[in-house]
């Protein structure tokens, strides 16, 4: 085993995978053992998939295309009887659990069967955390500051990472991401010599874009160090750095008066307790005539995030409804003047991606380990089965201060 730390905090075991070395085959099953795996899948509410123990005691009748999640070992059985949401992520990233067939359709399967079955019980209820700047930036090095030299592998070549927009289903990761920093664009009616302000610029594809193509002056704030330098350099080619600037803080410090507010991907960072106050800065720095944009992760119910997606890809992440949003506009009496679902768009988004990721596989595993590499493949296979099924939305809400009548009669001006 061996032990590899990045950017001081992304803490990671990485086990060869090697189900003799890490965890020993078991012995034949216990009958309490395949009593349990037929208690599982009636939990599961019987998806499309089959079971199957080490000693090959299955559950679920076999059918062409069927995906087969294979449990190793016993002790493998056992960790995900105690803690699925966690524990599943973790030994399916050792080796001691695989899956036979599709990923994607085996997390659908899973996802769809617990909606007809527990929508309403499996509803938790969630704290309104706070996450304070440190933290915030510590979350941030988790995972965006894994390498610049990682995402240019399966990213567009302007390294978007957030939700592609889709003109039809056969145009390219590149020109969905271009078409998707127009329709921000223009929903935003972005004109000449504006002032815009960027919160969580990633790296730096939305600023560049609109100070190059719509002729506005953008300050863009970010807390990931690497994503910063990248979008800074990125300016500076472009000829754009008297333009933009990228500025490494939390977005709880912008300053100034803008025109435009925008925050692409960073809500879910934010922490449900800090969404007024995220209503508070856009107060605060709001033109009185201005007009803003969030497009963020959301979903139909509060339910926690998945501990496993907390501890290994999002410390601290969470996605918010609808309602909790409000939170961020209500008190400060923000008009909501456009609501669009993306969530498809999103689906599309990540099935591509994980096409790239999975091109160049052999490449990440030798920066990072097979661990590594069955982590991100988990990762993004259950964001794909998440939005395909619904389970999660993709919101783009557009605000504006009230009594601002300057609003086309139409949505004509998105789409000509």
């Amino acid at each position: 085993m061996v032990s590899i730390t990045f950017s001081g905090y992304y803490d990671i075991d990485m086990h060869e995978h090697s189900n003799k070395t890490s965890f020993p085959v078991a012995k034949a099953s216990w009958p309490i053992e395949r009593w349990l795996l037929r208690r599982l899948f009636q939990h599961l509410g019987r998806p499309g998939i089959r079971l199957c123990l080490w000693d090959k005691v299955c559950e679920g009748a076999p059918a062409p295309e069927q995906p087969t999640l294979l449990i190793h070992n016993r002790r493998a059985f056992w960790r995900l009887l105690l803690n699925s949401e966690l524990h599943f992520g973790e030994d399916y990233c050792r080796g001691a659990i695989d899956i036979q067939g599709s990923l994607v359709a085996l997390l659908e399967a899973i996802y769809r069967a617990r909606r007809h079955t527990s929508s309403h019980a499996r509803h938790k209820q969630r704290t309104q955390y706070r996450i304070p700047p440190r933290k915030a930036k510590r979350n941030a090095m988790h995972h965006y500051d894994l390498g610049n030299d990682f995402y240019r592998l399966w990213l567009d070549d302007e390294m978007v990472y957030t939700c592609a927009y889709y003109t039809d289903d056969n145009v390219s990761l590149e020109q969905a991401q271009q078409a998707k920093l127009e329709h921000v664009c223009r929903k935003l009616q972005l004109k000449p010599g504006q002032n815009v302000v960027e919160a969580g610029c990633g790296w730096g594809a939305l600023a560049l874009y609109m100070a190059k193509h719509y002729g506005v002056k953008v300050k863009a704030y970010n807390v990931s160090h690497a994503q910063v330098e990248e979008a800074t350099r990125r300016a500076h080619v472009a000829g754009l750095a008297d333009r933009v600037e990228f500025i490494e803080d939390d977005y709880r410090n912008i300053s100034g008066r803008y025109d435009i507010f925008v925050s692409i991907g960073m809500v879910e960072h934010v922490g449900a307790g800090n969404y007024q106050l995220l209503g508070q800065v856009i107060d605060r720095v709001l033109a009185d005539n201005g007009r803003g944009l969030i497009h963020n992760i959301a979903q139909n119910q509060p339910d926690p995030t998945s501990p496993w997606i907390k501890k290994y890809i999002f410390p601290d992440g969470y996605s918010p409804t609808l309602r909790e949003m409000m939170a961020i506009f209500e008190p400060f009496n923000l008009s909501i003047i456009d609501l669009e679902n993306l969530r498809l768009h999103y689906a599309l988004t990540l099935q591509q991606w994980l096409q790239r990721f999975e091109d160049h596989i052999d490449e990440i595993r030798n920066m990072y380990g097979e661990n590594f590499v069955r982590m991100w493949r988990l990762y993004l296979s259950g964001s794909i089965a998440n939005f395909s099924t619904g389970a999660l939305q993709l919101y783009q809400v557009l605000f504006q201060r009230p009594g601002v009548n300057a609003l086309p009669l139409t949505r004509k001006h998105l789409y000509t």
